[in-house]
């Protein structure tokens, strides 16, 4: 495979490229590489390459008409002009871009030839999208110095998955993300070190017990380490399963805590309000809390009947005739309580965890002022609980008490009137997801 490395810094390659398996890969003539330096192609005295941006701002902007010239070289030509030969992709590396897989990796391994610009300051000129068959592609959720090191991290992953590259075929195909699982952990010499002994299994000789053991390591590790590759893992077996639910997790939802509040809310007027309490309700929401293996849900009214009712419906499944006819019915009743107020509720959790929770509000409106990810960071160390409303939304009151209040599912749509029941389903799926 050939790879044109249009670069401003060529000689950044020179060292990673002709050392270890890259520089044999070379010498067997598996990988070539080609490095082009727009300022080559620079028309003035200075050999310039880029301008301040239009608009004013900070850095500079590289020209395309450098860029333009260097890729002709390599018989790359701008859309209207036909493009990317057959066999040939042009790639920027840039964080906007689709992020680097393993999936990726192995697609682009398929091709004869890869193009790669590495761009620096703040960047090209952004008429280079629109004249160019260019992918964006991004090595990470960061900012580098320029194109260069991502460029590099994408010729390693592609290379060695071409034929003959790495020492052993299957080198390519046992290593992590390749089945969307982290990789097994490896032993060599001594059998012993510092009273760390290299696990027996490996060297009892029975390849059964050291690919299982392999296997269930695997999982170990992705469950440990990056629990949200599993529900997109390829090639999970009802075996793999059996043995992830026997692994003990940390469990996020055991500081998460659920609040749904009856009183006070907004009617359609926006006037303050109370909400009569439903059956399907807290049968649903109490169904998510067992399910999640939350800590704790809690109905929020001041009405007198509405407690009795819900205290009925609740006694019906945990104790009375229901909590025979369906024991799983009265294993998520048992995590559901009502209070009059959500003071009451935040009172209640400080007294049993020791700490006073973070309220996290919901609304179906506006942009919200926190994100899942900010919520998952609290729940490490925090009780979490997450308030739900009825009616038009939570009143004021409620809103003023919260830490801050979660975007809402469909912030981006103009219709987001889900049932409560399902905006607790959906945001705790996106909360906690499988694995945590």
């Amino acid at each position: 495979m050939k790879f044109n490395l249009v670069t401003l810094f060529p000689e950044f390659f020179d060292s990673p490229l002709s050392h270890g398996l890259m520089g044999k890969g070379v010498e067997k003539g598996i990988v070539s590489f080609n490095k082009v330096d727009p300022r080559e192609f620079a028309t003035d005295r200075h050999k310039s390459v880029d301008d301040r941006p239009y608009g004013g701002g900070p850095g500079m902007v590289m020209f395309i008409d450098p860029i333009a010239k260097a890729l002709d070289t390599v018989g790359i030509k701008p859309s209207r002009e036909g493009g990317c030969p057959k066999g040939k992709r042009l790639i920027m590396l840039s964080p906007k871009g689709k992020p680097l897989t393993q999936k990726m990796a192995v697609e682009l391994s398929k091709e004869e030839e890869l193009t790669l610009v590495c761009g620096r300051y703040e960047g090209i000129d952004a008429r280079f999208e629109d004249i160019f068959p260019v992918e964006t592609v991004s090595v990470g959720d960061f900012v580098l110095n320029g194109g260069e090191a991502g460029a590099m991290c994408l010729i390693e992953a592609v290379a060695r998955l071409l034929p003959d590259f790495m020492g052993h075929s299957e080198s390519g195909t046992e290593e992590s993300f390749s089945s969307g699982l982290l990789e097994y952990p490896h032993y060599t010499r001594p059998p012993e070190f510092d009273g760390y002994a290299v696990p027996e299994v490996l060297s009892s000789g029975n390849h059964g017990l050291i690919e299982e053991w392999r296997r269930k390591k695997s999982l170990d590790e992705t469950l440990d380490v990056r629990p949200e590759l599993l529900a997109e893992a390829e090639g999970l077996k009802k075996d793999d399963v059996r043995y992830l639910r026997t692994i003990p997790r940390k469990r996020l939802g055991k500081n998460l805590y659920m609040a749904l509040v009856h009183y006070p809310v907004l009617n359609k007027f926006g006037e303050k309000a109370a909400v009569s309490l439903t059956n399907l309700d807290i049968h649903d929401m109490s169904r998510v809390s067992r399910s999640y293996s939350i800590s704790g849900f809690f109905a929020v009214t001041p009405i007198e009947d509405q407690k009795k009712l819900a205290e009925r419906i609740i006694s019906h499944w945990t104790s009375g005739p229901g909590s025979k006819f369906n024991p799983d019915r009265a294993a998520a009743f048992s995590k559901v309580g009502v209070k009059d107020s959500l003071q009451d509720v935040v009172e209640h959790i400080e007294e049993g965890t020791g700490k006073k929770p973070i309220l996290v509000t919901t609304s179906a409106r506006g942009a919200g002022s926190t994100t899942m990810n900010k919520v998952r960071e609290m729940l490490q160390d925090n009780p979490v609980l997450l308030v739900f409303g009825t009616g038009h939304g939570l009143a004021p009151e409620i809103l003023d008490m919260a830490e801050g209040s979660l975007r809402p599912i469909r912030f981006m749509d103009g219709y987001n009137h889900l049932s409560v029941r399902s905006a607790v389903a959906i945001t705790v799926d996106r909360l906690l997801k499988d694995a945590w």
